[in-house]
Order: structure tokens, then sequence, then C-alpha cells
């Protein structure tokens, strides 16, 4: 681990893609010391030998500055600020491994906890209570980001010193963070998006065309803006970064993961054959039936939400979700 060099440090929990994208980001952004925790020992030690996680983020060096280490001790030691990079559904078991005093948090997780059926930030509040917490969120693929590509993303939280505190150590003139005092609509537009973006790429898969397409993920931002209105979040956050930009790229980009899952499920293959042969997770998976039933619970419908669940757990085929979206009664929009 390389030894600080005064200033401030960051500590990001979670070595996949995004995880190792933004210690170099933190890197580049100028943090004196930057520690990247891999909870398997073997891969921790591969990474910080190579300098490249060649797993997630292959041909992306790691900056001098990066230490990597799976002692979470270790990896906190000196830190000013936590990035927890894993998963939405691993977030609390590593909540809960934390020791007592831990620096502010950055949750960068996108997706709804199964059975709990909370947001990330809830999460943190429920099993770390007091802790001071925000969520970064926005249209940032990793291995781009890790490139020092030009990109944008929201810091959200009720805590202004935190924002800031976040932008100042993430922050640079490539990778543009914006302030949210709206953390609610942030982290249903980064949990939503995945699941719209599972439907956009059925609808290609199957090869129902861009219309269709476009179609979907306009109204599938409408569902997205309704349930942030219903759990607490204003709809101008959801035509920004975190919701409108995120959606654009989750669903068009070619390295989606949530795109391309769907792509393969609109061509006929089954979940399993495509989760088989994929690296690292496919957040909208598991968000999509909580996500639905989260919104049941708020009383809002999300007809492509429900269709993209449906179509995981094996209930309807594309073609029938898709039946079943274009018979809806039609209304204004």
């Amino acid at each position: 681990m390389p030894a600080a060099r005064g200033g401030s440090g960051v500590c990001v929990l979670g070595a996949g893609a995004w995880g190792t994208a933004l210690a170099i980001q933190a890197a580049r952004a100028g943090a004196a010391r930057v520690s990247l925790w891999a909870r398997d020992p073997a891969r921790a030690a591969a990474m910080e030998a190579a300098r490249e996680n060649a797993r997630h983020l292959p041909g992306a060096a790691l900056p001098p500055a990066i230490g990597v280490t799976a002692d979470m001790a270790v990896a906190l030691a000196g830190a000013t600020l936590t990035v927890l990079a894993v998963p939405a559904q691993h977030l609390r078991p590593v909540l809960v491994a934390l020791p007592p005093a831990v620096p502010p948090l950055v949750v960068v997780a996108k997706g709804v906890e199964a059975g709990s059926l909370k947001l990330p930030l809830e999460a943190v509040a429920e099993a770390r209570p007091g802790l001071a917490a925000a969520v970064l969120s926005g249209p940032n693929f990793a291995h781009e980001v890790a490139a020092g590509l030009p990109a944008a993303a929201v810091v959200a939280g009720l805590d202004a010193g935190l924002r800031e505190r976040a932008a100042a150590l993430l922050g640079s003139p490539g990778f543009r963070l914006y302030g949210s005092d709206d953390p609610v609509g942030v982290q249903v537009g980064g949990a939503a998006k995945n699941v719209i973006a599972i439907a956009a790429g059925a609808v290609i898969g199957a090869g129902l065309g861009e219309n269709a397409r476009a179609a979907l993920v306009t109204r599938g931002l409408a569902e997205i803006s309704r349930l942030a209105v219903a759990l607490g979040g204003r709809a101008e956050t959801v035509a920004g970064l975190s919701g409108l930009g995120d959606l654009l790229l989750t669903a068009a980009g070619q390295a989606s993961r949530n795109t391309s899952l769907g792509v393969e499920l609109g061509r006929g293959r089954s979940l399993g054959a495509v989760l088989a042969g994929r690296v690292g997770v496919t957040e909208g998976v598991a968000t999509a039936p909580a996500l639905v039933s989260r919104a049941a619970a708020a009383g809002v419908e999300l007809p492509i939400c429900e269709a993209v669940a449906d179509l995981l757990a094996g209930r309807v085929t594309v073609a029938e979700a898709m039946a079943r979206l274009l018979a809806r009664p039609r209304r204004d929009e």
C-alpha cells in the first residue's frame, strides 16, 4: 500500500469495474492516497502485482497512488471519504462488516434491495444509523471514466458539506460532478433505468425496431418520474443526468450490461443461459421485481417495469410482454 503523501485519502470498497474506475478517477483528481478494497485476497494480490483489474477493467492501468488490499481496516486507514462500490444486493453485508468509525460514505450502487425494497441510502440508514452518506449516479461507463474521457455525474444527499467533499475528492475537469439535494429522485433514476434498459434491449433483440425502442424509453422515463415523485423525489431530477442522462446511455450504449441482456432475451435465449456467460452483475435483474413491489406499495403503476419483471421470471415471452403493453388503453400523454 503506497504511503500517504499528505492531504485527504479515498477508500473505495468494491473492486468491480465501477469501483476500479472511481479509484483511478480519485487518483487522477489528486487524492493523496487511494485504497481499493477487494473481498477476495487472491484477487487483491493479483491486481496489486499486475497494477490492473484484468477481470473487470482490462487495459486500465492503476496509478501509483492506488493500493489494492483485501484488508478492510488497511483500506480505511487514513481515508476521509469512503466510496461504497458494491452491487445493491450486497450493500448490507458490507455495511455490517464496516468498523464502528467510518468516514462519510458515497454510495454508487444502483438498485433496490430485494426483500427490504430499500433504496441504497435507505439501506445505509437502517444498517448504520447516523452515518453520513450520499449517492453518486449518472451516465457513466466505467471503461470511459477510467480512460479519462469526458463525463458528468450527480452527487446527491442532504448534507451539503459531504456533497462538496465528494466533488472535491472525486471530481476533475474531465469528470464534472454536480450536487443535488434530492437523493430519492437520483436513486430512483439510477435503479429504474436498468430495468427500462432491459426492455429496450429486448425490443431490439426481437427485431421490433428503433421506433419501438424510442417509444418505450420515453414512456419508461415517465414511469421513473411517477415513482420518484411518489417516493418524495422531484420530477426535474429525473430530467437530469441521473434520470434521462443515465437512461439514454444505458438503453442505447453498446457497453450496457442491461441492454445487452435484454437483446439476448429478445433473441430467445433464456435468462440462465445469458447470465452464465457473464462477468459482473447485471443490476436490473434483481432490481426489476423489487422495484415493481416498491412501486405497488406506493400505489404507482409501472407497466414497462412490470413486463420486464414478468419476462425475467419466465411468466411471459417478449412477444407477450409487448402485446400486453400495446393493448393498454389509449390516453393523453
